[in-house]
């Protein structure tokens, strides 16, 4: 089997929103997709954008993708990489596709002089898990990860400065 990975296009969009929804049933939310392929493609590959894809393919099939993007530690004084999503359609899975991407990631942060490679799982996604911790990767169990979103970051950014 013959996997490539490249960066994703924008003629990927498409490819890359059905692959998101598919992730999303995974970790079971897909209630949670608002986005379309139209904004991926807008927002992913516009002028502005500061995020990075990779498309995995086998045989020519896109069956995964990633999507990264540039962070920045205070205390080591350098950037690293953020991976959002890593995703490979389950019928193709075990195959080193995953591996291979998040390995492509890896090379990017070591060109660019990264201080480290950073991205979450679900706790209960033991497979995930396992295949990271195979790989040398190490949880961070002494960080909580918040978030703010929806109407409590409107609310927020709105409410006057105390």
């Amino acid at each position: 089997m013959s996997i490539t990975i490249r960066p994703a296009r924008p003629t990927d969009a498409n490819a890359i929103f059905a692959m998101i929804y598919e992730l999303a049933v995974y970790e079971k939310a897909p209630e949670e997709v608002i986005t379309t392929a139209d904004e991926i493609r807008e927002t992913l590959f516009g002028a502005t954008s500061k995020t990075e894809a990779l498309i995995c393919e086998i045989e020519g099939k896109a069956v995964g993708y990633a999507v990264f993007f540039t962070s920045y530690s205070t205390w080591l004084g350098r950037n690293g990489i953020y991976m959002e999503d890593l995703y490979v359609s389950p019928d193709f899975r075990g195959n080193g596709a995953g591996k291979a991407m998040l390995q492509k990631i890896a090379q990017y942060a070591v060109e660019r002089r990264c201080g480290r490679l950073e991205w979450s799982v679900l706790d209960w996604n033991q497979p995930a898990i396992d295949f990271y911790q195979s790989i040398g990767a190490r949880a961070q169990s002494e960080w909580v990860r918040y978030r703010l979103d929806g109407d409590a970051l409107l609310k927020f950014a709105e409410s006057p400065r105390a």
